[in-house]
């Protein structure tokens, strides 16, 4: 098993410890350790991811999903039916489960929906405007409010322009 020295990540950045936290973590569990149920992550578009399960057999009232600041957390627990059929053979998992997802700053949980055994929970990172990154001019002459993200090369261009006219 491979280990990695996030020592030298430490000293060159600031308040990335929860991620190099969670990498080591990752790095310590086994491969033949399977999560159940499976899952997929995918990313949807730029700030657009979906978490889709595969939770064959559950129905929207047994399955419960929970966000705390930057936690998610989905259960999924059988309401207690076995005593209304006989089994001869059961091999449709109908045990328990507890996933929790890790997530970004500012990702919240806009949907979810259950279809042909497929749990989906849509999520979008929302930044705040305030902290978007913004441009900030050099010297006292004019201030920049908001976002600003246009090329300096434009802003000259169209200053040049005016001074021309």
């Amino acid at each position: 098993m491979r280990t990695f020295d996030f020592a030298p990540l430490y000293r060159s950045t600031v308040g990335f410890d929860r991620l190099f936290s969670m990498l080591d973590q990752a790095a310590r569990i086994e491969p033949s350790a399977q999560q159940w149920p499976p899952y997929d992550i995918e990313k949807i578009a730029q700030d657009a991811y979906r978490i889709t399960m595969a939770v064959a057999g559950f129905s929207e009232d047994e399955i419960e999903l929970t966000q705390h600041d930057a936690t998610l957390l989905v259960t999924g627990q059988k309401k207690d039916r076995d005593g209304e059929r006989d089994y001869l053979y059961r091999g449709i998992a109908a045990r328990a489960f507890r996933q929790t997802f890790s997530l970004a700053d500012h990702v919240k949980v806009t949907g979810a929906r259950l279809e042909n055994g497929l749990l989906s929970v849509d999520l979008t990172r929302e930044v705040p405007e305030a902290l978007k990154p913004r441009r900030i001019a050099i010297g006292g002459g004019r201030a920049v409010h908001g976002q600003d993200n246009a090329p300096a090369e434009v802003e000259y261009q169209v200053e040049h322009r005016s001074r021309a006219a």
